[in-house]
């Protein structure tokens, strides 16, 4: 079975830090999986937040994830300090992928990287909605 790859950006748009903790760890010692899909949704809210966005209110409209990639390039510990790098990118007329790059903050190794391909949604008539062109212009200049 072919490993899947994640390509990141170059640039990431929104930084934030997300210390583990022993909830996060599982049998083998390290950051568990379940946790890991967890801190991606939390660094998403936050990300969000930072435009002045929730998950529900984007522009008006809210957000579904319809996929996940998420690719272990090393073990993360009980203790540390994760650094979170975000961006959005690859737009499309109904939605975009939300880019994540989490790396050890002390040592600056890759421990994840990460993608959520999302879908925007009006959730009053529960329908696929467009993307907010408001929200794309902020990753492109």
């Amino acid at each position: 079975m072919g490993r899947v790859k994640l390509n990141l950006p170059e640039t990431f748009n929104y930084e934030t830090e997300i210390k583990i903790r022993i909830t996060d760890i599982n049998y083998g010692g390290h950051l568990g999986n379940d946790s890991t899909l967890s801190i991606i949704h939390e660094a998403r809210v936050r990300f969000l937040n930072n435009y002045g966005y929730s998950e529900i209110d984007i522009d008006g409209v809210g957000l579904i994830m319809s996929d996940t990639v998420i690719v272990y390039k090393s073990e993360g510990f009980y203790g540390d300090t994760l650094k979170v790098s975000i961006t959005a990118g690859d737009f499309n007329p109904y939605g975009c992928d939300i880019y994540f790059k989490i790396e050890n903050k002390d040592s600056g190794k890759e421990v994840v990287r990460a993608k959520t391909g999302i879908v925007f949604f009006d959730y009053n008539n529960r329908k696929i909605a467009k993307t907010p062109e408001k929200f794309k212009n902020l990753f492109y200049s």
